[in-house]
């Protein structure tokens, strides 16, 4: 299956590249420039077409994601520490962001032949992330066939909707993703601040799949608390 995949420079986006890579046919990578403070996550999606042997789509979405406003990620908000189960975590919300990026991808892949399109959501992100839920994903994928319909025939292929991250990792290991070469942390510093939702959930995803994590975080420890606080809700 010809499949292109949405490529963040995340953990969950390279690890799916490097799967779809060796079970089916990865023609390209798309990603999405949409003024995230964490830019730098693009660097490492290049560095994973590189890797892989494929060409990749940086698309500009800056002026749509100005218009997005009231977002952490997007506008002068500070990225709240904690786990992505706390409340405080929807404020990295951009609104209808995947939805977005899915219709530009899905017009890529019918452009150039592909039928599929893959994507990584994963079960941890329904809690704050209504685009990344199943009857979004299905919901996606069923308007996509009437919007094509005569022109192609592309899929949503979303193989961890319903799965952990921490079953991210462990596939991505068996596939050899090198984790090192990811990017994470929606601060955007030098390395892994290791206290805001996406660095505490990478944290405990490698933790849970016994699987060494190779990234330096600012704060390594933090997690724990993190952790232990959300348990305790």
């Amino acid at each position: 299956m010809k499949t292109i995949v949405i490529c963040s420079g995340g953990l969950d986006s390279v690890s799916l590249a490097h799967i779809v890579a060796r079970e089916h046919e990865l023609t390209r990578l798309v990603s999405f420039d949409y003024g995230q403070r964490h830019r730098k996550e693009l660097d490492y999606a290049a560095m994973c077409a590189n890797r892989l042997d494929v060409p990749i789509d940086v698309i500009d979405l800056r002026g749509i994601g100005a218009a997005l406003t009231g977002s952490a990620l997007t506008d002068d908000i500070d990225v709240p520490d904690g786990h992505y189960a706390e409340e405080s975590m929807r404020v990295t919300v951009v609104p209808n962001r995947n939805a977005i990026m899915l219709t530009v991808a899905f017009g890529v892949a019918a452009a150039n032949g592909d039928q599929a399109v893959a994507t990584a959501v994963h079960g941890g992100d329904h809690f704050i992330y209504p685009d990344c839920r199943p009857a979004f994903t299905e919901a996606f994928d069923a308007m996509q066939k009437a919007a094509l319909d005569g022109y192609a025939d592309v899929s949503l292929y979303t193989p961890f909707v319903h799965r952990s991250k921490a079953d991210i990792v462990t596939e991505g290991a068996r596939h050899n993703t090198p984790f090192a070469q990811t990017w994470s942390c929606y601060k955007g510093g030098e390395t892994h601040c290791g206290r805001c939702g996406t660095c505490v959930e990478r944290r405990e995803a490698f933790h849970l799949a016994n699987v060494t994590d190779p990234t330096p975080y600012a704060d390594p420890e933090f997690w724990v608390a993190a952790v232990a606080q959300k348990e305790c809700k």
